[in-house]
């Protein structure tokens, strides 16, 4: 059975409806029977896709989930896109892509990221992992209280969950941009699984300032984002392992947001021209 967008969920077999256990009476000793659930509403035209080569719509491509008129994404992983046929270096500002930007603790990835998103001319979406990773409220597994399967379980839905996010932004035309500290002697649940997750459009740029830079960052953090020095400096001890990966890097130790996001377009620019071997 199909329900229409925005209609309450089906209650659960073998339970009555919430509405046959509630009667309102608007007046007193008035007694006003309960409304049979209507019909699903019909999807509104524009929920409709073009058939290609014709003017007026058309039915939904086979395989194709619409939602009102929001298409969700296919099952196939999102492509590598594809550079304008008229120039040899494309512009990043235009573009539609996916953005993985890789880095320590105290990096700049999610302030980069979001002026990234602000501030390019097309359509474009933040999507931060420790965010969607503190969606959790209820039962959250804070690895700083010590890393164990829960921990390490919630850290691999939260990526689950962004991978979905981003291919349904790119399915409508949104670009997107992701930021994890993806570790690169850990291949198969890093990047890997960012690959599984996304797709092979992905594009992967690691932001790797100095030490120093990053522990005075970090200082400046507040509640469980805020690490120890010793971590702080573990953590960008094991991020030199991107230098030889092929996979572009960026040094903002002496760069503001501003500049870092500028270097950021170029280098998007170029792995759209060019994508890394990953």
């Amino acid at each position: 059975m199909h329900y229409a967008v925005g209609a309450p969920l089906p209650p659960p077999h073998g339970q009555a409806s919430p509405g046959a256990a509630m009667n309102w009476t608007p007046h007193p000793g008035q007694h006003t029977p309960p409304t049979p659930p209507s019909a699903p509403a019909a999807p509104p035209p524009h929920a409709q896709q073009p058939v290609p080569g014709q003017g007026g719509p058309g039915p939904a491509p086979h395989g194709t989930d619409i939602t009102g008129h929001v298409q969700l994404p296919p099952g196939a992983p999102v492509p590598l896109p594809s550079p304008p046929t008229d120039t040899t270096a494309p512009d990043a500002a235009h573009a539609a892509v996916a953005v993985l930007l890789i880095g320590p603790a105290g990096a700049g990835k999610t302030s980069v990221a979001r002026h990234w998103a602000d501030t390019r001319r097309v359509p474009t979406a933040h999507i931060s992992l420790d965010d969607v990773r503190e969606w959790v409220r209820s039962g959250f597994a804070d690895p700083q209280a010590g890393w164990n399967d829960h921990s390490e379980a919630q850290y691999r839905l939260a990526r689950r969950t962004c991978g979905f996010a981003a291919r349904n932004f790119l399915a409508n035309g949104i670009s997107c941009i992701l930021d994890d500290a993806v570790f690169p002697d850990r291949p198969v649940i890093g990047l890997g699984g960012w690959k599984r997750h996304v797709g092979p459009g992905l594009l992967p740029i690691v932001l790797l300032p100095g030490l120093e830079i990053v522990l005075e960052r970090n200082a400046r953090r507040s509640g469980n984002r805020r690490l120890s020095d010793e971590e702080v400096a573990r953590i960008h001890g094991r991020m030199a392992g991107w230098y030889g990966s092929g996979l572009p890097i960026i040094d903002n130790s002496q760069h503001d947001v501003a500049t870092t996001v500028r270097v950021l377009d170029d280098v998007v620019a170029r792995s759209i021209a060019s994508p890394p071997n990953w």
